[in-house]
């Protein structure tokens, strides 16, 4: 760490994905021999690192805020991303002090990593808009949700892309895997490569909008992705609470439903082994629309009633949400029931 802080008020030049940070004692002593402060400090930087990494409190002290976003949503890049900052924050904080960079030519340089990383997250993305937004057709919730992540990971740092290129591309390739199980894999694959494709610097010199300004933004943009899975259930002073826990829990969530369509785990069983069992239970009764603690009287009528409010049979209108609601029913009924059958 201590040769960190020497790269950055040192001469020595540093690299970071394929860039080259000149020597900042151009930018510590201008042409006119007047010594400047640096405005951003690099302790700050790891403390915020440390203590708020994963919501990318740092990236946001060092002006990154599309970095900020992406590691709000992702919960540091889903921890791997957060650790990995650790080793560039020297360089950030040079740029962000204003050290100028030296660019490899009119267009980034490819990097498997971000590709990697925009795979990934578009994947992410489509599961959430599964999970969130189970009324609304696949079609059209899915690609969008893919589109917008893959954009995301490719505005971090310097580079942009063309975000409508990006979008109307997931969109075409879910035409053409439509209904399929790993659907959303392809669809992400082919927004990156089409991002990877429009890939670009941003204007140098653009002005900077006012932390309140920049914040505002990143609230919008946090209440878009968490509001549809904060509506799922939420009511009365819950609420509030019920969207930041649906927020925290959604990494592992996606990675289970991951796991799951890729044949990894056997179901919520093998899944959940490790999850609190009074949680489980709270959640079966929410989905049963019963209070935590109701009798098993309650359990069996409010069970026989949605079931066959629920059954596909009835519901060929609406046969997707219908049979996932159906399969919920039955593992709430099992959660409940079946362990206090089995002592008579």
């Amino acid at each position: 760490m201590v040769c960190g802080a020497k790269s950055i008020w040192g001469a020595a030049p540093q690299a970071l994905h394929g860039e080259r940070v000149l020597d900042t004692a151009a930018v510590l002593v201008p042409p006119g021999g007047v010594t400047h402060t640096m405005a951003k400090q690099l302790l700050v930087a790891y403390g915020l690192w440390a203590l708020g990494g994963p919501l990318g409190l740092h990236h946001l002290y060092l002006g990154r805020d599309s970095h900020a976003l992406l590691w709000m949503l992702t919960l540091g890049g889903f921890g791997a991303g957060w650790l990995w900052d650790v080793w560039h924050l020297p360089s950030w904080v040079a740029m962000a002090n204003g050290a100028p960079v030296a660019r490899t030519g009119p267009v980034p340089a490819l990097s498997a990593l971000r590709l990697a990383g925009q795979v990934l997250v578009g994947v992410y993305f489509g599961l959430a808009a599964a999970l969130g937004l189970p009324g609304v057709p696949a079609m059209l919730a899915q690609p969008l949700a893919v589109g917008l992540g893959v954009q995301l990971v490719a505005s971090v740092g310097d580079q942009t892309s063309e975000a409508p290129r990006t979008v109307a591309t997931a969109f075409a390739a879910s035409l053409l895997f439509q209904g399929r199980v790993l659907a959303l894999l392809p669809i992400s694959v082919a927004a990156a490569i089409t991002a990877q494709r429009h890939r670009r610097y941003r204007h140098r010199g653009e002005p900077r909008p006012r932390l309140r300004a920049r914040l505002y933004h990143l609230a919008l943009a946090l209440v878009a992705f968490a509001a549809p899975l904060a509506c799922r259930g939420l009511s009365g002073a819950l609420a509030l609470a019920r969207a930041v826990t649906e927020l925290l829990l959604l990494p592992l969530r996606a990675g289970r439903l991951l796991a799951e369509v890729l044949g990894f785990s056997g179901g919520s069983q093998g899944c959940g082994a490790g999850v609190d069992r009074s949680e489980q239970q709270r959640r079966a009764f929410e989905v049963l629309g019963l209070p935590p603690g109701s009798s098993i009287e309650a359990v069996h009528r409010s069970y026989r009633e949605l079931v066959k409010l629920w059954h596909p049979d009835h519901n060929r209108h609406r046969a997707e949400e219908a049979e996932r609601r159906f399969i919920e029913l039955l593992e709430a009924y099992e959660e409940l029931a079946g362990p206090r059958r089995a002592p008579g």
